[in-house]
C-alpha cells in the first residue's frame, strides 16, 4: 500500500508544479504590465525582501550592520516582486493540494474506523443472539430432561401396580 502510494504523491508533486507553474508565470505577466500590480503588489515585497537579504547576509558574514540598505531601482524591484509572487502562488497551491489530502486522508481513516465500529456492534449483537439462543436451548432442555423423568416416574409406578 506504501509502495504504491508513493509514485502517486511524485506524480501528485508533478502535475502541481506543472499546473500551478504556468499560472504563476501568467500571473507575473500581469504583474508587471499592471501599474497597480506593480506599485502595491510587485515592489513592496521585493524592496523587503532585498532589505531582509542585504541585513541577513551582512549578519552571517559577519559584517556588521548596515546603516542604509539601498533601494532596488524600478525594473530589478519589479522583476524580483514579480518572481517572488510566482513562488507565493506555487507554494500556496502546493499547501492547498497537502491539506486537501491530508482532509481525504482523515475521511478516509474515520470512515475506517466507522466500519471497524459498525462490524464490532454487528458482532456483539450476533453474539447476543446466540446466548439468547443456547439459553433457550437449554431451557427446552430441561423440560424434555424433566419430561424425560416424569415419564420414567410414571412408567415405574405403572408397572409397580400390575
Amino acid at each position: 500500500m506504501v509502495v504504491g502510494a508513493f509514485p502517486a504523491a511524485k506524480l501528485g508533486v508533478l502535475a502541481m508544479k506543472q499546473i500551478s507553474k504556468p499560472i504563476a508565470n501568467l500571473l507575473k505577466e500581469r504583474a508587471k504590465n499592471s501599474p497597480f500590480f506593480r506599485k502595491y503588489v510587485c515592489m513592496p515585497p521585493a524592496q523587503f525582501y532585498n532589505w531582509m537579504e542585504v541585513k541577513t547576509k551582512m549578519w552571517a558574514l559577519n559584517l556588521g550592520k548596515p546603516t542604509t540598505v539601498p533601494v532596488l531601482n524600478e525594473a530589478m524591484a519589479i522583476e524580483l516582486g514579480a518572481n517572488l509572487l510566482g513562488e507565493i502562488i506555487i507554494f500556496t497551491i502546493g499547501a492547498g493540494l497537502l491539506l486537501l489530502e491530508y482532509q481525504r486522508q482523515v475521511r478516509k481513516e474515520a470512515n475506517k474506523e466507522e466500519m471497524v465500529l459498525q462490524e464490532k456492534l454487528e458482532l456483539q449483537a450476533t453474539i447476543n443472539e446466540l446466548n439468547f439462543q443456547v439459553q433457550r436451548l437449554d431451557t427446552q432442555l430441561r423440560e424434555v430432561a424433566r419430561v424425560t423423568a416424569d415419564l420414567g416416574k410414571y412408567g415405574r409406578e405403572a408397572s409397580h401396580v400390575q
